[in-house]
């Protein structure tokens, strides 16, 4: 046997921070060493942070990246170690992983296969590098080769396909194969959404098998730049078989997962495999040989299963519990202010927003405990050692009802007791003065009292304004974030006022549909996450049709009569923007969808959908920042582009009438 132990490392590391970055690199590689690896895979462009956007473009910042990796060098002594680095040749940028060992710089491989799709926009800065070429690159007065490289060290040879590398339909794998590589390292910067830890596992898994190699894959973790968060879930695979896997949505600021592989196991299967044939020029070419010897190790037991959550029947709900609550954790650590500030209506959106928050709390203490969690939220004023859980959510959350002459005592009861169920501060506003004061104002100009027949959006939005600015005022007291409390389903139809529930620095449920929001409410009214519980005060909210209550009471506002069902608007959604359908194919499949809805009524639901998402591409426009969860964010910077300003669909929703009318005959 010719054993070997392998280490997968996630980082939490933030765009741009030098020190940061580096001790923790540093810290991650000591762990490594401590746990007895041998060969270290750290994620992609850890070094700078994968979320650089157009700064990777600063030469200060190729230059601080280059400083920083003689830093890390002298680190790797006696162990095989890659970090990622943005790195400048021949005026082109490039995303490469540097290999290092025994404490020098044996090479840097480059990105072939670059993602530009979705969120990612790294064809923006850097250059794919061509398959087969090498080249050679100057960093601190020196020269190193650069390029499509494979590494023998000690007689273990090593390549590396980075994060795209593994995704593209030609793997960088199928000819580290052929050039008979024993392990392939992937430094990958991987976002979190829903179900996507299976396909990586496929990838890894067969990536192991097909190639008949030891396979490392390595992550980010926790939310690096503001928008996306990343849950770890490194993985280790040898010959088609997981032999280790890293846990996910840590709080920590490293994660090390380790395993010994059989390098002559792996070495057979791929002898064993019919469709290999070995290529000379690809093993001896581009290779880069380092001599060093590897201790002598014991086999060890091939880790342990995932957590019940992780193969449970509700991991879409536990997903969300745990990737948002770590996305507003570290967005609260690394903006460094004191808590947050929720507008608490007492309907479903901001009660969820306001226990996620309580999530955080209940994630960390459980990961950290209850000293460890506060020491990393040290900057926080008033959080001492001796804070019990109670008081660090009442520190951390506040809660403020706002009613008006239109809000009912129902809302006012759930919102309460959802406050006090959290153990979150809750505070009550009347605005009614407020809003009196500017009815009168416009009143007076206009010479005419306001009314509800004619002025009925004037006189909704005006409530929902009136309470930006004491939920603000709070938050600027409190040097907090306020959450603004908007769903995806709002989102595309407008059905939101800006400046009023769109108020705040961060919208932590803005990437989610209000139809699985309150799925997910009503697991957490009854089950909640594996090792937190439930939160029955809940019940009060999931009882209630969702409304605005901004009209009279007696008018029965209901969230549904202003749109359509949220089950067919989550659906027109998915087939109009996520799929691009047009007006008359969204017809055809929501008439296939839901068949007890006649067709004039889809018609009219199919024509309010279309002109309510392009009269509002503003508003989404001006949205705070959301998290990417799935592949329906309607975020315009990071994911669904629409223009500000369109034809509104006028054409094709009058082809949609014609074929309705020529149905009829």
């Amino acid at each position: 046997m010719r054993l070997l132990k392998l280490a997968a490392v996630a980082l939490n590391q933030t765009p741009l921070d030098w020190q940061g970055n580096i001790e923790n690199i540093l810290t991650a590689i000591d762990a490594a060493r401590q746990a007895g690896a041998q060969v270290v895979c750290l994620p992609e462009l850890c070094i700078t942070g994968y979320g650089c956007e157009d700064a990777f473009l600063s030469p200060d910042v190729q230059q601080r990246a280059a400083a920083a990796l003689m830093e890390i060098v002298p680190r790797t002594a006696g162990l095989v170690v890659s970090v990622g680095l943005p790195c400048v040749h021949l005026g082109a940028l490039y995303n490469c992983s540097c290999l290092m060992a025994d404490g020098q710089i044996l090479g840097l491989v480059a990105k072939q296969n670059l993602a530009g799709d979705g969120i990612h926009y790294e064809p923006r800065w850097f250059k794919p590098w061509p398959e087969g070429q090498t080249a050679r690159i100057e960093l601190a007065d020196a020269y190193y080769p650069l390029g499509d490289l494979i590494f023998d060290c000690g007689g273990v040879r090593i390549g590396f396909e980075i994060c795209e590398d593994a995704w593209a339909a030609q793997r960088p794998g199928s000819r580290l194969a052929r050039a008979a590589v024993d392990i392939i390292l992937n430094p990958s910067a991987s976002h979190f959404a829903f179900g996507k830890q299976e396909i990586r596992k496929q990838l890894v898994i067969e990536g192991s098998r097909a190639f008949g190699v030891s396979y490392v894959y390595a992550n980010l973790l926790g939310n690096e730049a503001g928008r996306v968060i990343y849950d770890g879930g490194t993985l280790i695979a040898s010959a088609g078989r997981l032999m280790a896997q890293g846990p996910r949505f840590s709080m920590t600021d490293h994660t090390v997962t380790t395993a010994v592989v059989d390098l002559d196991t792996s070495r057979m299967q791929r002898a064993r495999l019919a469709s290999y044939q070995p290529d000379e020029h690809d093993a001896t070419a581009n290779c880069i040989e380092h001599a060093m010897s590897f201790p002598a190790i014991d086999p060890e037991p091939v880790g342990g299963p995932l957590p019940d959550w992780e193969t449970g029947p509700n991991l879409k709900e536990e997903e969300f519990a745990r990737a948002v609550s770590l996305g507003l954790f570290d967005y609260l650590r690394k903006s460094r202010c004191n808590g947050f500030v929720v507008s608490l209506s007492g309907g479903a959106d901001s009660s969820a927003a306001t226990v996620l928050v309580w999530l955080l709390v209940r994630f960390g203490i459980g990961e950290l405990g209850r000293e460890g969690f506060i020491e990393r939220l040290a900057h926080v004023q008033g959080l001492d050692q001796a804070a019990q859980p109670e008081a660090i959510v009442r520190r951390l959350l506040t809660c403020v009802y706002q009613s008006t002459e239109n809000s009912s005592q129902v809302t006012r009861d759930a919102a309460a007791a959802v406050a006090s169920a959290l153990g979150a501060e809750f505070i009550e506003f009347n605005v009614d003065s407020i809003v009196r004061s500017y009815v009168g104002l416009a009143s007076g100009v206009l010479g005419r009292e306001l009314n509800w027949e004619e002025d009925d959006i004037a006189l909704q939005n005006i409530q929902a304004r009136a309470r930006g600015p004491g939920a603000w005022l709070l938050a600027n007291l409190h040097h907090a974030l306020l959450l603004a409390t908007s769903n995806r389903s709002e989102a595309a139809v407008g059905y939101a006022t800006m400046d009023g529930d769109t108020c705040g620095s961060l919208s932590p449920i803005a990437g989610i549909d209000k139809a699985f929001l309150r799925r997910w409410l009503a697991w957490m009214c009854h089950e909640g996450p594996e090792g937190v519980g439930s939160v029955p005060a809940l019940d009060a909210v999931l009882r209630q049709q969702p409304t605005a209550e901004l009209r009279p009471q007696e008018a029965g506002q209901t969230d549904e009569q202003d749109l359509m069902p949220y089950d067919l608007l989550d659906a027109i959604e998915r087939a109009a923007i996520r799929d691009k359908h047009g007006p008359i194919d969204v017809f055809r499949l929501m008439r296939s969808e839901f068949p007890d809805y006649n067709a004039d009524q889809l018609i009219g639901w199919i024509e309010r959908f279309f002109k309510l998402w392009a009269r509002n591409q503003w508003k989404r426009e001006r949205y705070a920042p959301s998290f990417h969860l799935d592949d329906e964010n309607l975020d315009p910077k990071t994911w669904c582009r629409f223009p500000i300003l369109s034809g509104g669909f006028d054409r094709e929703l009058a082809d949609l009438r014609k074929l309705r009318k020529a149905e009829d005959g």
